[in-house]
């Protein structure tokens, strides 16, 4: 195992997330209170996800969506609760900068395979939940690779790739590319989806 994936990937992380917080702090104060004017409260989304090894952690991102519920109480689907400013938010990614906290803890990567939901645990073929076997990211090398337009297969190669090619230089070009994937808001969804359709599982041939 080398030095950078053991130690410096750490540091790294470390190191990033103060200097964006310094940045990017004022950013997130005033994205926060535009949330609470437009979204009430709460302001943050927290939701279990797995990280490393499987190892369950509460993600945090700003939130997005209305509590909207249909005449049986239940949730909307994401499509009818996303409204145009939580779009906005994910359309430039500035609903990830809660996340921030997560890199602090240790929870999260800057670059990494991203945290999916806790039921697809078990849906994933061994090769597959090898993505647990690194930190989860922010952002990672199927972001910046297709992004939602991606089937998850496509996906979880690249995540597995990215496991076994971690290095410092391989994060330093995942991160200058992913500015720019942002910047070109290709892949933000799928067809007919707020992201992705629910993952089921890969069905074998």
């Amino acid at each position: 195992m080398t030095f950078y994936r053991r130690i410096g990937k750490r540091v790294f992380d470390l190191g990033l997330a103060v200097l964006a917080l310094l940045i990017l702090g004022p950013i997130g104060l005033a994205v926060g209170g535009l949330v609470r004017l437009k979204l009430g409260t709460p302001i943050l989304f927290r939701q279990q996800r797995p990280g490393h090894h499987g190892r369950l952690f509460e993600l945090v991102k700003f939130r997005t969506m209305t509590d909207a519920r249909g005449p049986d109480g239940k949730l909307l689907p994401d499509e009818e609760r996303l409204t145009p400013f939580g779009h906005l938010l994910r359309r430039t990614s500035l609903d990830e900068l809660p996340t921030l906290w997560n890199v602090l803890r240790g929870e999260m990567s800057f670059v990494g395979p991203r945290p999916l939901l806790v039921q697809y645990l078990d849906r994933y073929s061994p090769e597959q939940n090898r993505r647990h076997d690194v930190l989860p990211g922010i952002t990672g090398w199927a972001q910046i690779n297709g992004r939602n337009a991606l089937s998850w297969e496509q996906k979880f190669d690249l995540d597995v790739w990215y496991v076994d090619n971690i290095s410092l230089r391989t994060d330093l070009m995942i991160l200058l590319k992913t500015g720019a994937a942002v910047l070109d808001q290709r892949g933000i969804s799928a067809d007919g989806h707020v992201t992705m359709p629910e993952f089921m599982g890969t069905q074998d041939d």
